[in-house]
């Protein structure tokens, strides 16, 4: 095992139960699988759980998905597919959609959170004390930031989604992030992901959950730069988009995300100090994801539709092409762009940070994308 990778004991059940009549011991079905989110990548991560524990000694064989519109609900439990975020994909009989979140999570015991951030408050304040088991545990694959500005202290706080979750369910925390593009993962196409987790026991629970042959599943311990790296990525696929939007080249599109790495890599290690550097350099969660997002995500798709538009001179914003070209997709790019911006802004560290500073000022100031390579 490399030097990056968390070691863990592989999952093994701990309760057995014996057969009264023939004295057959077998494993207790004691994990069960709930995923909060239904959009693409929740669903294609749903069908990985799903695939996976019906073949995994110790877990129940069904998961619980949150579907939260009843009519999409049923649907889907039709017809064994995601028809609005994830056509074509066939999903497993044991992955159950259902409309009420309290009914998905009261039972679970592993609790995958995968929503567009902007809305996790709400998921949180549904959850009343007492619907989510005391010995659960959660994973985010959320991409983004929590931002505090406490403009009477002229500062500000920032929070990896993990941290918010632990805070608010009072459970460990892990993160999901990587060169995952959802309809592949969905298809099954051989791709890699990494997991950071709190502890070893973490790892093998998640590990046991997520890992295939054509999904690769590396953990660290490293769970607020898994985190971050989800979040901050997408920043510089605007970029990425932006280039594409000028027409400019593989040259200057290389640099910018070198320059990219380099500030997301930079930010994570200065606000989150336990945080390291080879989770950029050499985990799917750094490098790769943002190669990923820069060539093939909605972020820089929607970025380049931007430029091409004339930016927000000519009155098309970004909220108006996320309706256009996601289809009830969200845009997570644009509203950490913002949240970062504001939150270095109120740390005095913006001159650190030339690139993400230009990626918001391009999206909301009407700055001309070609001064995007200023200063860099």
């Amino acid at each position: 095992m490399q030097p990056f990778i968390t070691k863990f004991d592989p999952y093994e059940p701990t309760e057995y139960i014996v057969d009264a009549k023939s004295g057959t011991r077998s494993p207790a079905p004691l994990e069960k699988v709930a995923i909060i989110g239904s959009g693409s990548w929740g669903t294609a991560l749903a069908r990985v759980a799903a695939v996976n524990v019906a073949q995994q000694d110790g877990f129940h064989p069904e998961v619980l998905m949150w579907v939260r519109d009843p009519d999409e609900c049923a649907r889907v439990n039709e017809t064994h597919e995601n028809a609005r975020y994830l056509p074509g994909v066939d999903l497993p009989s044991n992955l159950v959609a259902v409309s009420s979140l309290a009914d998905v999570v009261r039972p679970a015991t592993l609790i995958l959170f995968c929503v567009p951030h902007q809305f996790l408050p709400n998921v949180l304040a549904e959850l009343a004390p007492g619907t989510v088991q005391p010995n659960a545990r959660a994973i985010s694959a959320i991409k983004g930031v929590d931002v505090h500005i406490r403009e009477e202290e002229g500062t500000a706080d920032i929070y990896t989604f993990p941290a918010v979750i632990e805070k608010a369910l009072g459970i460990p925390c892990s993160a999901l992030g990587g060169a995952n593009i959802a309809l592949d993962v969905g298809r099954g196409q051989f791709c890699e992901t990494t997991i950071g987790v709190p502890s070893p026991q973490d790892a093998a629970l998640w590990h046991a959950v997520f890992d295939s042959p054509s999904f690769r599943v590396h953990p660290t311990s490293d769970v607020s730069g898994v985190s971050l790296s989800g979040a901050l990525k997408n920043v510089v696929a605007l970029a990425a988009g932006f280039v594409d939007g000028m027409g400019l080249g593989g040259n200057t599109k290389a640099a910018i995300l070198r320059i990219g790495l380099l500030e997301m890599s930079t930010f994570t290690c200065e606000f989150f100090t336990s945080a390291s550097p080879l989770t950029f350099s050499h985990h799917s969660a750094g490098m790769a994801d943002l190669i990923t997002t820069s060539f093939g995500g909605r972020n820089r798709r929607c970025a380049e539709a931007f430029v091409r538009a004339g930016g927000s001179k000519k009155k098309k914003t970004f909220d108006e092409l996320e309706k256009e070209l996601l289809h009830g997709q969200k845009l997570q790019g644009t509203v950490t762009a913002r949240e970062v911006f504001m939150f270095l802004h109120a740390r005095g560290r913006l001159e650190g940070y030339p690139l993400f500073e230009k990626v918001y000022r391009i999206s909301f100031e009407d700055m001309d994308p070609m001064r995007l390579f200023d200063d860099l």
